[in-house]
């Protein structure tokens, strides 16, 4: 671990730039539940395990066409927590990180919170590859991503379901669902996450060929390994040095740098690590 630690805060003295990808397990720390497994879900939602319901089986958008105050019990609730849920310690020390890189950072995450741009990211510097909760599109498909910024939702904690009015289309009225890609989900309107990939390969681009890239991936796991195989390939394409932090699942390509930890206690590790390295050189 102490190895680890002391290559990662090298890695990130070195870089020109950062990239910063994350996975579920980067919310843990801020006090998000965990919804590895059934029973991490069940306990976060009891009135969904009484229904028997696993988290990808309620992650559907089928649910907004069939049982709406479901569907927005389970949403609204979620956007009621992540608006509610300040990001830990470990978003602000990434955001240093990158402020000191001569080509500064970029972030992909699979999360839908919105939890980096609460905690000061840039918009124009972010993918959110799975969406965000802070959008909206209509269930009918009229055109056009719209902010959830003004929608409240009220949400039954004992039935996780939704009393109305329900979050509506402001082209048609017609019934919202968030702008986030779910299981079996083949209304998701793709367009904004579109735009920020194309930003960020732009980015990646623009980078001199001789910057040293610096991946630091917080909590991906392998279940859904979107976050994961980006950080390779471009360990692969671009010879990008990765720091992979995981509590459970920090395994690494030949070469790279596994930290078996969660995200806020590495993030701090490491960047004491620099802190002591910077002493010790004067």
């Amino acid at each position: 671990m102490n190895s680890s630690i002391a290559r990662a805060a090298l890695a990130v003295d070195e870089a020109d730039a950062l990239l910063i990808t994350a996975g579920a397990g980067m919310g843990v720390d801020s006090g998000l539940p965990d919804f590895r497994g059934n029973e991490g879900f069940w306990a976060a939602y009891p009135p969904i395990a009484k229904l028997g319901l696993s988290f990808a089986q309620m992650a559907n958008p089928r649910w907004f066409h069939s049982d709406p105050t479901l569907a927005w019990g389970f949403y609204g609730h979620r956007l009621n927590l992540y608006r509610s849920t300040a990001p830990h310690a470990g978003f602000a020390v990434l955001k240093r990180w990158a402020a000191s890189c001569a080509s500064g950072g970029f972030v992909f995450t699979s999360n839908v919170d919105g939890a980096f741009v609460r905690a000061g990211f840039a918009d124009e510097r972010m993918v959110e590859c799975h969406g965000a909760i802070d959008y909206l599109q209509c269930l009918r498909r009229c055109p056009g991503i719209f902010s959830a910024h003004s929608v409240q939702v009220d949400v039954d904690e004992s039935t996780f379901r939704a009393s109305g009015p329900l979050p509506s289309c402001p082209q048609c009225g017609g019934l919202a669902r968030p702008n986030v890609l779910m299981f079996g989900d083949s209304g998701w309107d793709s367009r904004r996450t579109d735009e920020q990939e194309t930003r960020l390969e732009s980015w990646l681009e623009s980078l001199p060929a001789s910057a040293k890239l610096v991946i630091v991936e917080c909590g991906a796991g392998t279940a859904i390994p979107t976050v994961r195989l980006l950080g390779e390939q471009l360990c692969r394409r671009r010879g990008a040095t990765l720091i992979r932090i995981n509590l459970r699942e920090a395994e690494v390509p030949a070469g790279q740098i596994p930290v078996f930890s969660g995200a806020k206690s590495a993030l701090e590790a490491i960047d004491a690590e620099r802190k002591e390295r910077r002493l010790s050189a004067k």
